[in-house]
């Protein structure tokens, strides 16, 4: 699996093709590509290359998904016995970003996404069936084998009892009293 650790916003992150980020907001669109050309160390299934402090050449494509912002981070300050107190909340602006295309120094693409599936109501409602009938499935088969293990055993209680009894001789074993030197 190839990935790439690239910089954008004053953070690094490892990035791999159809992976989605959060990441400092950038000023483009939604649905915008955008390259990332701050790339620090590029791994491919065959080798890996490090920069120095980049690799010249290579970058990282990724299209904008969504501007907006993250959860509500709250600061609260207090000075004690001063009866002092300060709340309020921040909101990080973000952009969501899908990975498209890696790119190595050559130009050579490393990674690619696969074309992203669609999510809609039907799909989801699809999916939730299809588990529900792999399921059911599952615990039908389960009780035709407790079903099967019972009539053996009742087959071979039977096979016991149908067995004519033979009486068996108990040999008792001397016990060893003695040592041999």
């Amino acid at each position: 699996m190839s990935f790439a650790v690239i910089q954008t916003g004053g953070k690094q992150y490892k990035v791999s093709a159809s992976e989605i980020l959060k990441i400092e907001r950038l000023d483009d669109e939604e649905g915008k590509t955008v390259e990332f050309k701050n790339v620090l160390f590029l791994n491919d299934d065959k080798s890996s290359e490090i920069g120095n402090p980049n690799i010249k050449g290579a970058k990282v494509e990724a299209t904008i998904l969504k501007n907006t912002k993250n959860r509500t981070v709250l600061v609260f300050k207090k000075r004690r016995r001063k009866n002092s107190r300060k709340k309020y909340g921040h909101r990080q602006k973000i952009s969501l970003v899908r990975i498209t295309k890696i790119f190595s120094k050559d130009g050579k693409l490393i990674a690619e996404a696969t074309p992203q599936k669609k999510i809609t109501q039907s799909i989801i409602k699809g999916d939730r069936e299809r588990l529900k009938q792999e399921n059911e499935a599952k615990n039908l088969l389960t009780k035709e084998k407790q079903k099967i293990k019972k009539s053996v055993i009742k087959i071979e209680a039977k096979k016991i009892e149908s067995k004519p009894k033979v009486a068996k001789k108990v040999v008792q074993k001397k016990p060893l009293t003695e040592k041999k030197k």
